[in-house]
């Protein structure tokens, strides 16, 4: 497995061009940890990534994307229209956490069983059948 993944990373260094950058060589589990804590070092603020490059704890795309939500409403809010904002963010939120069928992973079924190939349905999904059987307190057909 670790050939395949060298492998792999070989094939993407060239493909970026950078050739020049040498293979690093594997190391046991526990000194790749151990060295990544010890880069980290207490409250430093700085995280050692696995290619040895170090970046802040400040330049995470999500924590940037939290504190400018949290400075507009702020400011939103010092305009007197923090609840529109915060209403209009969470409209924003929904929309934006959906995911279209194209973006289905392969073997993922759908919460409908009328999407699902051969009409499968999900496990845990409440059928007519079970349903009916619940209402009327007859046993279940495999006890």
């Amino acid at each position: 497995m670790a050939a395949a993944v060298e492998r792999r990373l070989a094939e993407f260094r060239a493909a970026r061009g950078s050739a020049a950058a040498s293979p690093r060589p594997a190391e046991p589990p526990g000194e790749a940890a151990a060295a990544e804590a010890a880069a980290a070092g207490p409250g430093g603020g700085v995280q050692a990534r696995p290619g040895g490059a170090a970046a802040l704890v400040w330049a995470r795309p999500l924590l940037l994307k939290v504190l400018l939500w949290v400075v507009l409403l702020a400011l939103f809010a010092e305009l007197e229209l923090g609840l529109p904002y915060f209403v209009l963010s969470l409209l924003y939120w929904m929309y934006a956490g959906t995911r279209g069928p194209a973006e289905r992973r392969r073997g993922e079924l759908s919460a409908y069983s009328v999407f699902n190939p051969g009409c499968v349905a999900i496990a845990g999904t409440l059928t007519a059948e079970q349903l009916e059987r619940e209402l009327h307190y007859r046993p279940a057909a495999g006890r």
